[in-house]
């Protein structure tokens, strides 16, 4: 089958790894976000999935736009037997969508119809779902509307993050969508159709939710801080001698104790909110990486009764 791959980050390398991998595809061109800035220098650098795919020696395009009239052309030019998109990161207009012989399957990160659109995983963490999932689906030109033709579930534990989802995730996604790669080939794949009810939309997150409100309940709280980890990361204000720093909490768990919102309860970082507590288990000063709640307080103590920002 002679397939074309449409994806940009990590959640789709895995998926082309797996279709390189498998040997079963031709696979003509992959297309992904074109070099973005990145790192401390910000010179521009290709998406994991552009980078995989010139080690390959695999053919690639990074379009600014697959409106652009020759994109279409050069992509209906290819004359595909099925198109395979991956958070690509682009909408694709109906001419794209129908291209190829057998249609255009998307990979994506929930159990439709709910959370539909850009940020599934992050916002499933953050709506405090047990369970959420991975499906191929038909692509059409409505918003992840269209049918389902393969579906896996896992659930979310009270200590994952958006982040262990997503590894999670995309490794499962990646196996779906080879194991439903040949049921499309042979006609026998069955789509079902989405139901109307429990529809839910996952936008895009924004800079400024990354900001935390003690004030807030904390399981929302803490929800919000597990849903934003790692990127872009909730944050909060740390007062020091210099000021107040920037501080990402990277995950917490919340614990049934009432304090003060925003105030430092012990020594260990557990922080009062609206309505209980949350424990802070692993942060990251500003300028610094990653560390767990103990390598952090020994190096910048937080004194109990500290109100944080």
């Amino acid at each position: 089958m002679r397939i074309a791959f449409l994806g940009t980050p990590d959640f789709a390398l895995a998926a082309l790894r797996r279709l390189v991998a498998g040997g079963e595809y031709e696979i003509a061109c992959v297309y992904s976000q074109p070099p973005a800035p990145r790192g401390r220098g910000h010179t521009l650098q290709p998406s994991p999935v552009h980078a995989f795919a010139l080690d390959q020696g695999l053919i690639v395009r990074t379009p600014v736009s697959m409106r652009d009239p020759g994109e279409i052309f050069a992509f209906e030019a290819l004359e595909l037997d099925a198109a395979v998109v991956v958070a690509f990161g682009q909408i694709l207009v109906r001419e794209v969508l129908e291209a190829p012989l057998l249609g255009t399957f998307n990979l994506h990160g929930s159990l439709l119809p709910r959370w539909r659109g850009a940020a599934p995983i992050q916002r499933a963490v953050m709506a405090g779902d047990p369970v959420t999932g991975v499906e191929v689906m038909r692509l059409t030109e409505g918003l992840d509307e269209g049918p389902v033709l393969a579906s896996e579930s896992l659930r979310i534990g009270p200590l994952d993050t958006a982040g262990t989802v997503h590894d999670r995730m995309a490794v499962i996604g990646a196996e779906l969508l080879a194991a439903t790669l040949p049921l499309i080939e042979a006609g026998t794949a069955v789509e079902r159709a989405q139901t109307e009810d429990g529809v839910t939309y996952a936008k895009k997150i924004r800079p400024k939710e990354a900001k935390l409100d003690w004030g807030k309940p904390g399981v929302e709280i803490d929800r919000k801080i597990r849903g934003l980890s790692p990127f872009p990361g909730a944050w909060f204000l740390l007062p020091t001698e210099k000021g107040p720093v920037r501080v990402k909490a990277l995950l917490s768990a919340f614990e049934d104790i009432e304090g003060p919102a925003g105030q430092v309860l012990d020594d260990r970082l557990l922080v009062g909110t609206g309505e209980g507590a949350v424990r802070l288990l692993r942060v990251q000063r500003e300028g610094k990486g990653p560390q767990d709640a103990e390598t952090f307080l020994r190096g910048a103590a937080v004194a109990v009764g500290t109100q944080l920002g």
